[in-house]
């Protein structure tokens, strides 16, 4: 994936602020996007990385440690692709969290506190600054630097060859899953 990224500093940043709870009465995820981090944009009026204009159609946030942890609300994930980000770099993710994200296609990368330092001060000194994140040889690229980059290998595979969508591959093995199901003796009582 190559794209331009959003440093977004702190440790700690919980689902509560990725999306406020007052948001969580949608039946579909649909405009969630203009209210992540709402509380956190008002409190800083305009000086949030995401309403800065220099940031604006960045496709990769780059956070630091622990974050997306709190409660296990699947709207914080959907809120930030909603918004547009197709990809997180970060020091650690919560589990919960991560898995929300990859449930719907979003790789959650991870690297030392050094790296992720890097990658937003470069981001920060230029926001046009595009990064390659490269899971295949998983390395993250920004400017003339590569460093490490990391993510468990099942899910790794899982993204480089397309299954990550656990739904899909229930939609895409339906027949097979019909005939196995025909042959357990437990089915047809």
């Amino acid at each position: 994936m190559i794209g331009t990224g959003i440093p977004l500093t702190g440790n700690d940043i919980d689902t509560d602020r990725i999306i406020p709870a007052r948001f969580l009465k949608c039946v579909t995820f649909d405009g969630l996007g203009e209210q992540v981090f709402a509380d956190d944009r008002a409190a800083l009026e305009g000086a949030h990385p995401l309403d800065q204009p220099q940031y604006q159609g960045a496709t990769i946030l780059v956070v630091n440690r622990n974050f997306g942890c709190g409660s296990s609300r699947e709207h914080a994930p959907q809120a930030i692709a909603r918004w547009g980000i197709k990809a997180l770099l970060g020091e650690s993710f919560a589990e919960i969290f991560f898995g929300n994200c990859v449930a719907i296609g979003i790789p959650c990368l991870t690297a030392t506190s050094a790296v992720v330092g890097q990658v937003q001060a470069a981001l920060a000194a230029d926001p046009a600054l595009a990064l390659t994140l490269d899971l295949a040889s998983q390395t993250v690229q920004f400017g003339a630097e590569t460093a490490a980059v990391t993510m468990p290998e099942g899910v790794r595979q899982a993204f480089l060859a397309g299954t990550w969508d656990a739904c899909g591959q229930l939609v895409a093995n339906a027949e097979a899953i019909r005939a196995t199901a025909a042959k357990l003796p437990y089915v047809a009582w």
